[in-house]
């Protein structure tokens, strides 16, 4: 299966000028836990309810602080006509939970997560990934940061 079959088309992007607050309202109205975020039509990050939690709140960071302060600036992402199989070994290996999807033209068009990868035949491979992506440490480590 390729990942434009199972993953969330009409995703909204956050902006790196907006405040935190701002953003944790539009993960809560999507029943997100992330959200890309884009500046003049250009992935430049990821945010996560954690890095809101963790990089925000529990550094003493306020409501008001922007995306761009406690965003992960990498971006890592995945192509609409990948297999999932590929994408879930590179999200085990990279120990990240969701990615942006883009075209060739490297243009947003969804977003693929693990339980998007579940629900949609792959469980058993979602397990395993998973499985990669708790194990304490990593590149995406907050407590790196």
């Amino acid at each position: 299966m390729k990942v434009g079959n199972c993953m969330t088309r009409n995703v909204q992007v956050a902006n790196p000028e907006q405040s935190i607050r701002e953003v944790a309202e539009m993960m809560g109205r999507l029943d997100a836990g992330g959200m890309p975020v884009g500046d003049h039509d250009r992935l430049v990050g990821m945010i996560t309810d954690r890095d809101i939690a963790i990089r925000g709140v529990a550094l003493g960071k306020g409501p008001d602080t922007k995306v761009r302060d406690v965003m992960s600036p990498e971006v890592k992402y995945c192509f609409d006509d990948e297999y999932v199989e590929h994408v879930l070994e590179n999200m085990g290996d990279l120990q990240v939970r969701r990615l942006p999807v883009l075209n060739r033209d490297k243009r947003l068009v969804g977003i693929i997560s693990l339980g998007d990868l579940a629900t949609n035949g792959e469980a058993a491979e979602a397990g395993e990934a998973l499985s990669d992506i708790s194990k304490p440490g990593g590149e995406h480590s907050q407590a790196a940061h």
